[in-house]
């Protein structure tokens, strides 16, 4: 359970990073701003998902969240940069969000693997378990 919620901050973090991104900087980007939205409304809903839902799906979507957002962001490093868009390695908003991207993807993996040895059970049946 500590992986989940772990990697549940480290989606938020991320989802509210985007945000603050889009107001700060992207939200005239015609592409990369509504991209930023779509991002941080997929942070909040994982959260969610990781938090109240015992199943292995949300774990593989904090991985490919993780994985696709910090892609995104290493392919706008490039000299073509991502839609218009030119990024650099500067300020600590851009080492905080690929940290915890990358933390996502880490902690979903270890979440995949620990369940898969042993799965969590479902709240209800603990519930109905201890009151008898």
């Amino acid at each position: 359970m500590w992986i989940r919620i772990l990697a549940a901050v480290a989606v938020f973090v991320s989802a509210l990073i985007h945000l603050e991104q889009w107001i700060v900087v992207f939200q005239d980007e015609p592409i990369v701003g509504p991209a930023m939205l779509v991002n941080f409304a997929g942070g909040v809903v994982i959260t969610f998902l990781l938090l109240f839902w015992r199943h292995w799906a949300p774990l593989v979507l904090t991985v490919l969240f993780g994985a696709s957002t910090l892609g995104a962001f290493l392919i706008s490093t490039t000299p073509a940069g991502l839609f218009g868009v030119h990024e650099r390695w500067t300020g600590w908003i851009i080492f905080t969000a690929a940290a915890v991207e990358i933390a996502a993807i880490i902690l979903g993996l270890a979440g995949l693997a620990m369940e898969r040895r042993r799965p969590l059970a479902p709240r209800q049946a603990k519930a109905s378990a201890s009151s008898q």
